[in-house]
């Protein structure tokens, strides 16, 4: 790491408006380095805006933004952040070899073309040309411009869009590498799993504002009661739903999942009327529930969609 600095992010009152909308309404965040980062939300929550006043790319109505105790502009300029974004492409008759080493050359300390593109998994496609490789590999191929300049902050906005299962394994274990000196990464996905197995930290925002902020297991105990999850033959949704302590029904296949606000007498009572219930499981909530149960109230009348 090239800087000393306590905190790698320090936000403090963000807010920025578009309108009559409020993108980010006095967000405070603090980051410190090394740390694996999700910021997770429902869309028009303020993930976007945020990363983009973090970048410098957008000014902020009101609050301080610091990275490494610098502002956004001049921590990107020295090349202390790399970034990641949805927006923005490249020319499609330019190869990975090129973008990487334009970008390297940008910046005072960055890493060797030739090892970016085997961090970034793409070395073995830096002569084609960025138009004719799949999405998945477009899409390393802007992780690889992200790391060229070396960054001591990685920002990224749903990275591994277009990726299958094990593009975005592969991906993950290779922040895991670029994590492993105390880099810190912070980004912004759709995909629930993603950050309940690589986030060291979960950040929730809804309506601009943090709701949750916390471990993986921290923010998903904030979703009260836990999960009966059994196979019963012959039960409708309907009865189950009216069994005492449970809030919610669902059916995958031959399994029931029983949203409960008390387990166990949901369970004594679906043992007593279902005795023939079998394969049952009982466990805590998911941050996918707790995602839910976070975000679902309503933050306005006004629209709030791609902020």
């Amino acid at each position: 790491m090239r800087t000393n600095d306590a905190a790698a992010v320090r936000i403090a009152g963000l807010a920025k408006s578009y309108g009559a909308v409020r993108a980010v309404d006095g967000l405070d965040l603090t980051i410190a380095p090394g740390e694996v980062v999700a910021l997770l939300g429902p869309n028009g929550a303020g993930k976007s805006t945020t990363i983009d006043v973090l970048l410098g790319l957008t000014r902020p109505d009101a609050g301080a933004v610091a990275l490494f105790g610098r502002t956004p502009r001049e921590a990107v300029s020295r090349g202390l952040v790399g970034a990641m974004l949805q927006s923005g492409g490249f020319p499609e008759d330019v190869t990975p070899g090129e973008l990487v080493r334009l970008s390297a050359a940008l910046f005072p300390a960055p890493l060797a073309p030739a090892e970016v593109l085997r961090r970034a998994g793409v070395a073995d496609v830096a002569t084609q040309r960025f138009g004719r490789l799949s999405g998945g590999q477009q899409q390393r191929v802007r992780f690889a411009v992200a790391l060229a300049c070396n960054p001591d902050l990685l920002v990224l906005d749903e990275p591994t869009v277009a990726m299958d299962v094990a593009a975005r394994r592969e991906f993950w274990a290779s922040m895991r590498g670029f994590t492993a000196d105390g880099r810190t990464v912070l980004f912004a996905t759709h995909y629930l799993a993603e950050a309940e197995e690589f986030a060291d930290r979960v950040v929730l925002l809804r309506a601009g504002r943090v709701v949750a902020d916390g471990s993986v297991a921290q923010v998903r105990a904030l979703a009260a009661g836990r999960v009966v999850s059994a196979v019963v033959p012959g039960a409708g949704a309907g009865a189950l739903a009216a069994l005492p302590g449970v809030t919610g029904v669902a059916t995958a296949g031959p399994r029931t999942r029983l949203t409960c606000d008390d387990s166990d007498a949901a369970l004594r009572a679906l043992l007593v009327a279902h005795p023939d219930a079998h394969d049952v499981e009982v466990t805590a909530h998911g941050l996918e529930d707790a995602f839910v149960a976070l975000t679902a109230e309503p933050v306005d009348a006004r629209s709030r969609e791609g902020v």
